[in-house]
């Protein structure tokens, strides 16, 4: 596609957490990371707007998103495929 990164832009994995918006799904993606104290390990939620051009991607899928140039004033990613569905 035109003015997309390559395919060296990051890529996260989460779940479609909303598909309430035409063409935009909010992906929650979950990470490790270790107290900087207590090194205990936190988990730690980030929530990013994808952009899903065929509206293929439900609630509750498990997505893989690749960062891409901004498409709207908080869109810079887009769903490259969908790993697994919601039963």
């Amino acid at each position: 596609m035109r003015g997309e990164m390559g395919s060296k832009g990051k890529e996260r994995i989460g779940v479609v957490v909303s598909d309430k918006m035409n063409k935009t799904r909010v992906v929650q993606v979950e990470r490790l990371v270790a107290h900087p104290v207590y090194k205990k390990i936190i988990r730690r939620l980030s929530k990013f707007k994808a952009h899903d051009e065929e509206n293929k991607s439900k609630v509750g899928d498990k997505v893989r998103i690749r960062e891409t140039r901004p498409l709207s004033k908080e869109k810079r990613w887009r769903i490259v495929e969908i790993l697994g569905e919601k039963k």
